[in-house]
């Protein structure tokens, strides 16, 4: 799959994604935020939601393969460092091992399958 193709397949998670925030009442503060963190370190999140008081990051990866854990903690790394509550990563699956860390950390995971489903 060439770069754009995988470009406009992430723009349609992306826009799924979107549909389905809205549809929940959140609000969209941003789309391809970057964030320059306590640390120093620029932060980039697919999409900021809020939701109440509260903002979120949300990544997207629309990937072939299984999401583990490591980059749920980069989630939760990058979201913490820019003072962004209860992160939120979208993707295709799931390793248990992500999932029992999300379920420590408070990250809600949402799969294309659930997205896709609500309409």
């Amino acid at each position: 799959m060439t770069a754009e193709e995988q470009s406009k397949v992430r723009s349609r998670l992306l826009n799924m994604a979107i549909q389905y925030f809205k549809k929940e009442g959140y609000i969209i503060n941003y789309e391809n935020a970057t964030l320059e963190g306590h640390s120093g370190i620029l932060r980039k999140f697919d999409l900021i939601v809020q939701k109440g008081r509260y903002e979120q990051g949300v990544w997207v990866r629309d990937w072939n393969r299984t999401i583990g854990v490591n980059v749920l903690i980069n989630l939760d790394t990058s979201s913490e460092d820019v003072d962004l509550s209860s992160p939120i990563m979208i993707g295709e699956k799931f390793s248990d091992h992500a999932k029992s860390y999300s379920n420590r950390r408070k990250i809600t995971l949402l799969t294309r399958h659930k997205i896709s489903s609500y309409r």
